[in-house]
């Protein structure tokens, strides 16, 4: 099969990209300064030229981890001067850390654009997020033994820390965004990390490269994300149908929810401990549920009492099979 040359989007794809935004008075556009980036900030500046209706604007976080980083900024500056957009740019202050390197420059960088986009009073943060890196995330929640809900890869909308974050570029390949930039004669930079093979994100581009020669390219794993994608929101449905039947008490019949599909069972555990915990749902390992639900499983047959802590929740089932969720009591020292 021979590669599909480069397109660049032309004005109505753009038009397409964007429509989902329409209602946005202020947008803020994560610019590092790479192509992808630079294509979505020049994408956003005609789009919202030929709107006329919202203001964009631009920021870029410099981590200084390299040298290079403050010039690279200083390049993005340049050119959103010459567009006429605002810019400001971000640093990650402070010492950095030695491990987990990447994990926690990239929540740093979150953090910043979330609270500049507030400080704005922007609508939404939008990232230059696209195919190939949803084709990478899909790759590595599979080898990471993902379950449904991760192998949907990136949405086109979260929200983080109340702040809407939008991918409106998620569908389109990395070769088309370096096209549509060169088309605009917009300078850009690669950033020599992307090439480190000490990165995980490195490593499982090179063996996305060989997958995709047996077949496992990034467009059958995109077909995987939307499939997956369509089989959680029917496990959703489903998970709210029994949720509601169950009702709202804080002490539920545990044979009642065992009645329902393990994993149905496993999506409530998720949902009422996070509750109970105060925790985000998606960080409670879905490990730890399956282990958690195997068990109630088997306490509730052996009509056994149990008591669990499970994601800074106090899980509890009854012999005559009352389930109950409750925060973590304080350990030793007054921190749970």
């Amino acid at each position: 099969m021979s590669a599909r040359r480069s397109h660049a989007p032309s004005a109505a794809d753009t038009e397409a990209l964007f429509k989902p935004l329409g209602r946005a008075r202020t947008l803020l556009i994560a610019v590092s300064g790479g192509p992808d980036s630079t294509a979505l900030l020049l994408m956003a500046d005609e789009w919202a030229r030929r709107r006329g209706r919202t203001r964009i604007e631009a920021a870029t976080v410099d981590h200084g981890l390299r040298p290079e980083s403050a010039e690279e900024a200083q390049t993005v500056a340049a050119l959103c001067a010459r567009l006429g957009v605002t810019h400001r740019i971000l640093q990650w202050k402070g010492a950095k850390p030695v491990s987990r390197l990447q994990e926690r420059a990239r929540a740093a960088r979150y953090r910043l654009l979330v609270d500049h986009a507030k400080a704005i009073g922007a609508d939404a943060l939008l990232t230059a997020h696209h195919a190939d890196d949803q084709a990478e995330t899909v790759l590595f929640r599979l080898l990471r033994g993902s379950g449904v809900a991760g192998l949907r890869g990136m949405e086109l909308t979260t929200t983080r820390d109340g702040m809407t974050i939008a991918r409106p570029l998620i569908g389109l390949k990395k070769r088309d965004l370096i096209a549509f930039a060169q088309a605009r004669g917009a300078p850009f930079v690669d950033d020599p990390s992307n090439a480190d093979p000490r990165f995980a994100r490195t490593r499982l581009r090179a063996l996305l490269a060989q997958l995709g020669e047996e077949g496992l390219d990034a467009e059958a794993l995109d077909r995987l994300a939307r499939r997956a994608g369509e089989t959680e929101h029917a496990l959703a449905h489903l998970t709210a149908e029994v949720e509601a039947r169950l009702g709202a008490d804080e002490a539920i019949d545990a044979r009642a929810l065992y009645s329902t599909p393990i994993a149905i069972v496993q999506r409530i555990l998720n949902r009422r401990i996070a509750a109970a915990g105060g925790r985000d749902s998606s960080r409670i390992g879905l490990e730890k549920i399956e282990t958690l639900a195997a068990g109630l499983r088997d306490a509730l047959r052996e009509r056994r009492a149990v008591g669990v802590n499970v994601g800074g929740a106090l899980v509890r089932l009854t012999v005559k099979g009352r389930l109950t969720f409750a925060p973590e009591p304080p350990r030793k020292g007054g921190k749970r």
